[in-house]
């Protein structure tokens, strides 16, 4: 019988979607399912970019241009620069997703066992990108008990071998929701420059910051123009995440004519997805507004009721839409399982995604969930009591 890779053995599960088959033998059974597992937004796709799709005419839908069409990227380029972030379109590469400017990123900078320092608990598929890379992840652990901020800098700086390439920030952070303060990102911009290193950083929620807190890019820090390379996406943003469009933006040229090459090798990102993302730009501050407001409201409720429940601990995100609670269980994996095959709370159960394929370190995060609040508040209090009462009687 033919062999399977090496890779495509390690290549680790999804936390956020390995427990689907649960979910769905639940529904099977008559339960309702309160879905706190994975990042979609329930917020309404501005119509704006639905009607730019409804109502484009064409003849053939043909490919784009590798790098993305001209015109969405200098349109993306003022939508920058609105941010105070400075960068022309020939510093910006379309992608299918933030995924594959991840990959792209990781393919133009770095060989195979090459290392590239993550603090974690990090975006589960940062493993799944660096095996398919054949990188290695050097994780650097923060702590709930200090809000995971940034650990200490001299933590990253003991891990520096020869081998490191870059250090990787999700920023606000996916699962923690840990927006991360300009006086950090200098701390990692001095770093990465006093040895050489590439800066990634993740900021597809760039919109999402809150508590009137502003959000710093890589991007803005002066003299990281050769080391800063950021991640970008539509999905959270403009709740399109079936779009599938990213960008890889970097000032640095050798950088983007590398990463070039492999946006060649794929083609073109999807034609119709970059209409609709290009005029998703049009999109008033107003909605943006109105987004914020609503997930802060939904922030502060699922905060709140879960600091009522015995023996629970979670950390309060300061952006995007997720939060790290720490249970009292040995296993939340387990836990997670039970919840959806074996316990219901007035014919309803929940879906959560445990914490451990968040961290690559073996053995850390056991005990954690990460719960994503997209849904209305009245969910999120539903799904709150279920898990208080699921906790009651729940046996490791």
């Amino acid at each position: 019988m033919p062999t399977i890779s090496n890779k495509g053995i390690n290549m680790p599960e999804s936390p956020i979607r390995k427990l689907v088959p649960y979910a769905e033998a639940a529904h099977k059974k008559g339960k309702t399912v309160y879905y706190l597992n994975i990042g979609q937004p329930d917020i309404k796709t501005p119509e704006i970019a639905l009607d730019a799709v409804k109502t484009y005419s064409l003849d053939i839908l043909a490919y784009s241009r590798s790098e993305g069409s001209e015109a969405y990227r200098i349109k993306i380029a003022e939508y920058y620069k609105r941010n105070d972030i400075h960068v022309t379109h020939n510093d910006i590469i379309v992608t299918t997703g933030g995924s594959e400017a991840l990959l792209f990123a990781f393919g133009s900078i770095m060989d195979e066992d090459d290392e590239i320092i993550i603090p974690e608990p990090f975006y589960a598929n940062y493993n799944g990108f660096s095996t398919a890379s054949g990188v290695n992840v050097v994780p650097v652990i923060s702590k709930i008990e200090d809000n995971f901020a940034l650990p200490p800098i001299e933590e990253f700086e003991k891990l520096i071998t020869p081998k490191t390439k870059a250090i990787l920030i999700c920023n606000p952070g996916n699962p923690t929701g840990y927006l991360y303060s300009k006086e950090e990102i200098k701390q990692l911009a001095a770093l990465v420059k006093k040895y050489d290193l590439f800066l990634i950083a993740d900021e597809v929620y760039r919109e999402f910051v809150y508590d009137g807190i502003e959000h710093y890019s890589i991007l803005q820090e002066p003299g990281l123009e050769e080391h800063a390379i950021v991640i970008d996406s539509v999905s959270k943003r403009y709740s399109m995440c079936g779009a599938r469009i990213g960008y890889l933006v970097s000032k640095n040229k050798e950088l983007m004519k590398t990463a070039l090459k492999f946006a060649q090798a794929r083609l073109s990102p999807p034609t119709l997805a970059q209409i609709a993302s290009e005029a998703a730009l049009d999109t008033p501050q107003s909605y943006f507004d109105d987004v914020i407001e609503e997930y802060v409201k939904r922030r502060n409720t699922l905060i709140n009721e879960l600091e009522k429940i015995e023996g629970v601990k979670v950390a309060k995100p300061n952006g995007a839409f997720y939060c790290i609670a720490e249970l009292p269980v040995k296993n939340s994996d387990d836990f997670a399982k039970w919840l959806l095959e074996s316990f219901d709370y007035n014919n309803n159960t929940v879906m959560v995604a445990p914490a451990a394929g968040f961290y690559s370190t073996p053995g850390v995060g056991l005990n954690q969930i990460r719960i994503a609040y997209v849904l209305n508040e009245e969910s999120l209090k539903i799904s709150v009591k279920i898990l208080e009462e699921a906790l009651k009687v729940y046996k490791d």
